[in-house]
């Protein structure tokens, strides 16, 4: 047997583990239950936890966010699959207009404990409408938090945090990361903080701000990097809404040089707030423009092209070598 558990099952556990702790946390999808989800992130859950807290949804996510919200009202606390990331878009209206108003439409005193797990981006040559990142619309909808771990670790105790949080999270699992490579965990997640990102690689050159699969991307450039001579800091956001203010502000402080990397389209992207806040705070310490390598401002394209349209290790290299020569 492989040491350690892949992405996808670290998600499957802390499902596991939220259910048998939690008698109110209920899990809702499409083949989620009797076929253990498309992904297999909840193989098994149904068998485990009968049909009533692991829901087969019908195909109607406009329905079944709804209904989620509803539960919320009477003291469940739902957990709902986005079977693939464009398909939460007939449920945008539902998070947009009541999931992430709630708190405030009740002058703070109700939250809505719900989370919306959604399977996101490229890298899987998958048809059209599943392989987006919606993760923009979501943060910079009020009301809505927003992550997005990069590894099974992250994985399993950022999801048990959103569980326990009480107000709704939108919680962007990377496909293109869900069986690759295993990582040791523990036998039971304990919550992480869902608004703190994470440096998970040492540099004082250039720093590489990213989330999700582009983490993996990153790493990758600033191992090239270093074969070139120049340190390059990783820092993985993790919190996309809110953003952790005091890394960003310190990493850029300390290292001067910062290259942020997404793979959603460019255009007011993550990236986008990023570099404004560094411009706004920390503009004296800068010392070059904050660079930016992210999708195109176009639907994702079909799986014959879309290796030219994510970032690349390349252009991640390109970006961090054009910073440093400022």
């Amino acid at each position: 047997m492989p040491a350690g558990v892949t992405m996808v099952e670290a998600v499957g556990r802390a499902l596991g583990q939220i259910l048998e702790d939690d008698p109110r946390a209920i899990l809702l999808g499409e083949d989620i239950g009797v076929n253990g989800g498309v992904f297999r992130a909840t193989v098994g859950l149904q068998e485990r936890f009968g049909p009533d807290r692991v829901v087969d949804t019908p195909l109607s996510e406009a329905g079944f966010v709804g209904a989620a919200i509803g539960m919320c009202l009477v003291g469940l606390r739902p957990i709902v699959e986005i079977q693939f990331d464009a398909f939460v878009y007939p449920a945008f209206e539902q998070l947009a207009s009541h999931a992430g108003r709630f708190r405030w439409r009740t002058n703070g005193a109700y939250g809505l404990p719900l989370v919306i797990r959604i399977p996101y981006g490229g890298g899987t040559k998958a048809p059209e409408l599943h392989s987006d990142s919606p993760e923009t619309l979501f943060s910079h909808t009020p009301g809505l938090r927003v992550v997005a771990p990069s590894d099974p670790l992250s994985a399993g105790e950022m999801l048990v945090a959103a569980a326990a949080c009480g107000d709704p999270v939108i919680y962007m699992e990377p496909k293109r990361l869900y069986r690759r490579g295993r990582s040791e965990v523990p036998d039971r997640f304990q919550p992480s903080t869902l608004d703190r990102a994470q440096v998970v690689r040492p540099g004082d050159d250039v720093a590489i701000l990213a989330h999700g699969a582009m983490i993996e991307v990153a790493l990758e450039a600033a191992a090239e990097l270093a074969v070139l001579g120049a340190s390059a800091r990783v820092v993985d956001l993790r919190s996309l809404y809110p953003l952790d203010r005091e890394t960003l502000l310190r990493t850029a402080s300390e290292v001067g040089r910062v290259v942020v990397v997404h793979e959603a389209p460019r255009h007011s992207g993550v990236a986008a707030e990023v570099a404004a806040i560094l411009q706004e705070e920390v503009a004296d310490h800068l010392l070059a423009p904050v660079l930016r390598v992210t999708g195109m401002d176009m639907p994702f394209p079909l799986f014959q092209l879309e290796d030219q349209a994510l970032p690349s290790v390349s252009r991640v290299v390109r970006a961090a070598r054009a910073a440093l020569e400022y």
